[in-house]
């Protein structure tokens, strides 16, 4: 038994040794993968390593060094460039830049206060500046610099205990320094003193590091010379020409052609956040208003690159250019003669009965199947004293508002049709309509049985009230109520807008206004829609609208953009974009809905229409007339007291190819209850010279 149990024990020592052993290789294997599984990872990444560092030493070498460099660099943009070049349709050039001499200062780094006094007066000998705008403190802060001493001593000792004791500041000392300064001390400057005083002031005006114009305007050749050759005594003061905007046909579309910042003034504060957001910087001369601001990103020329140096001097690394041309869509010549027939009309005008509270038209030209604006203008005739100026409202084409009339009845036709309560040809009697509490609805007269095209011809209102009342699912009966459905003004709001009425136009220029919209569904405030004497539409509105008539009922975007070029040496060649035609929307109706309305306004410029005389009729005019009744405030009290007529004319030509097309618009012709009838035409003879001249150009 014995003998069993030590065998048994030796059994399981030599079962426990093996398994020792067993679990002791197991163990040494996996640390033997492990280490080369490290081993080759080891290696692994030391090749990584070795071959970026070769790629970085070797393959690449001169770009990590150049990107070295300009990390250490200090780079500094020029002075905004010129800006590029802006030319009307047929290439002549409306908009140009002109060298002007600049003379400034730019602070170096090691530059001390007794230098900058003693440069001042330097250059205030050499200079002729006008130092006007140099504020009484402006001078006392540069007598403060000449006389420190003197300063000091005004600040009692008592008043140095307080600063010791932290009960004032050092910006308290100052002011009570500059309070101190007598009238008498400062009558001691004489002129030099006070241009040196102002030229000192030009010098550390701003930011320290951005330059500082000490002069610009009326700068002679001698000055100009003298500070050129004296640049390494006067340090940091310099030359260098600048530029302006120059414009070589005077005034003609100036206001739309916008205006740039000047290089004083940088980055308007209305719209500085979101030039900055573009990388800008605050002393850039920018487009403010117009063209000039919308086309920015096209015209902003590309800034001179500088190294600055540690001396404070600064090194050219890369020249700048000037900014990209464009040409624009309008014809300038045509724009001119626009601009002096209103200017006559309108001096006209005022020479006749009634016509106290008239004082602007508005002209609008465009070819209607790009959408391009031929020439677009308004004129403001104001009375000065004893005489009449004439000043530019052309901005009001597209921000300002006016009662239309019966020149969009047009798009009133298409509602009917559209809706099935207007059929084609469809005859009716131009009766009058009496809705209950309210005045007779009539037609400017009786016009008897008329159908569609007719009561575009003669300008029927009843026409018009009977398609509203059906749109609206009204029944009529003579001097009763009439209840009309208020979704009737959305059918009509919908269908004007695909014509632009009520809608922006997208026209390519900021702050595009919309007009007014009322807010009453009163069953007469529609039949008032529906002959244009309800919402308010702006003239590009309107220009819109019979645009998309001519053209087969596309409504574009009217646009002043024509192309953009690279800036050369030959001129216009290398085009860099050119805008295409955007239409916005058809027309939802039939072609036949639509060359109905094309036919009855073909009819009001021939005999017996309403537009007779409106065009010339070698044009082969076709168009629309319009009257309206609208409110003033004739005393600017504040109240809107007095009803005016305001007339309006759509045409275009040729009425079987139609290549332009124009609108014209004279708000307040005369009061509605004027002493006399008498009712100017000036709208008329504004639309037949403009039309004249249009035909004289384009035929």
């Amino acid at each position: 038994m014995k003998k069993i149990f030590k065998n048994n024990r030796r059994r399981k020592q030599t079962n426990i040794k093996f398994s020792y052993y067993k679990k002791y290789r197991n163990i040494k294997e996996i640390i033997e993968k492990r280490y080369s599984v490290l081993i080759m990872i080891i290696i692994f990444f030391n090749i990584i390593i070795v071959g970026n560092l070769f790629v970085i030493q070797i393959v690449r070498k001169d770009h990590y060094e150049n990107r070295v460099k300009l990390l250490n660099q200090n780079i500094v943009l020029g002075p905004s460039s010129p800006r590029g070049r802006i030319y009307d349709r047929h290439h002549r050039l409306i908009v140009d830049n002109k060298p002007i001499k600049i003379i400034y200062y730019k602070k170096m780094s090691d530059i001390t206060r007794e230098e900058e006094l003693k440069m001042a007066y330097e250059v205030a000998e050499i200079l002729d500046v006008d130092y006007s705008d140099l504020a009484v403190r402006n001078l006392k802060e540069f007598w403060l610099r000449n006389n420190h001493e003197l300063g000091v001593s005004k600040i009692t000792d008592e008043e140095w205990k307080q600063l010791n004791e932290r009960r004032i500041t050092l910006d308290d000392i100052e002011e009570l320094k500059l309070e101190r300064i007598t009238e008498e001390e400062l009558n001691e400057y004489k002129e030099l003193d006070r241009e040196a005083a102002y030229i000192y002031y030009l010098m550390n005006k701003g930011y320290y590091y951005s330059e500082k114009i000490i002069k610009k305007e009326n700068i002679t050749d001698h000055e100009y010379a003298k500070i050129s050759e004296n640049i390494h005594k006067l340090r940091g003061f310099n030359t260098r020409l600048d530029w302006e905007r120059v414009y070589p046909y005077g005034d003609t579309f100036r206001t739309i052609l916008g205006s740039v910042s000047t290089s004083e003034t940088g980055l308007p504060y209305e719209l500085k956040d979101s030039y900055l957001a573009k990388g800008y910087s605050l002393d850039d001369r920018v487009g403010i208003s117009y063209l000039e601001y919308q086309y920015e990103d096209y015209l902003k020329g590309e800034k001179n690159t500088y190294e600055l140096l540690s001396d404070g001097t600064s090194k050219l690394i890369k020249e700048g250019q000037r900014g990209n041309d464009i040409v624009i869509t309008i014809d300038i010549e045509l724009q001119k003669a626009i601009d002096k027939i209103l200017e006559k009309e309108l001096m006209a005008a005022k020479k006749e009965p009634n016509t106290e509270y008239y004082n602007r038209s508005f002209v609008v030209v465009t070819d209607p199947n790009t959408g391009e604006i031929l020439a677009m203008s308004s004129k403001q005739i104001v009375q000065v004293d004893d005489k009449y100026e004439i000043y530019d409202y052309t901005p009001g084409i597209i921000n300002s508002s006016v009662v239309m009339g019966s020149v969009v009845k047009g798009a009133s036709n298409i509602v009917g049709f559209n809706q099935g309560v207007l059929k084609v040809g469809e005859m009716r009697d131009d009766f009058c309509i009496k809705i209950a509490a309210t005045p007779l609805k009539c037609s400017w007269r009786y016009l008897g049985r008329i159908d569609d095209v007719g009561a575009l011809k003669y300008s029927s209102n009843s026409y018009q009230y009977q398609t509203a009342i059906k749109v609206g699912k009204g029944v009529y009966k003579y001097d009763e109520a009439l209840s009309i459905e208020p979704k009737a003004f959305d059918i009509y709001r919908n269908t004007f807008a695909e014509f632009g009425l009520g809608v922006k136009t997208q026209i390519d220029l900021p702050n595009e206004g919309l007009g007014y919209k009322g807010n009453s569904t009163l069953s007469g405030h529609l039949l008032d829609f529906s002959i244009g004497q309800y919402d308010t539409y702006t003239p590009i509105q309107l220009s819109q609208y019979i645009g998309t008539i001519a053209n087969g009922g596309y409504r574009i975007a009217p646009h002043l953009l024509k192309s953009v070029y690279k800036p050369t040496k030959d001129g216009l060649t290398s085009i860099v974009y050119n805008k295409e035609p955007e239409v916005l929307n058809k027309l939802n109706t039939k072609d036949e809905y639509l060359k109905r309305i094309q036919e009855g306004f073909k009819k009001v410029t021939a005999s017996g229409g309403t537009g007779v005389g409106y065009m010339p009729p070698a044009m082969k005019p076709a168009g629309k007339t319009g009257t309206s009744e609208s409110f003033i405030d004739s005393d600017l009290d504040g109240v809107v007291d007095l009803e005016t007529y305001s007339h309006t004319f759509a045409g275009f030509a040729p009425y079987d190819n139609p290549k332009v097309a124009f609108t014209v618009i004279s708000p307040d012709i005369s009061p509605v209850d004027a002493k006399s009838g008498y009712r100017s035409t000036v709208n008329r003879r504004i639309s037949f010279e403009v039309a004249k001249k249009i035909f004289e150009i384009y035929k």
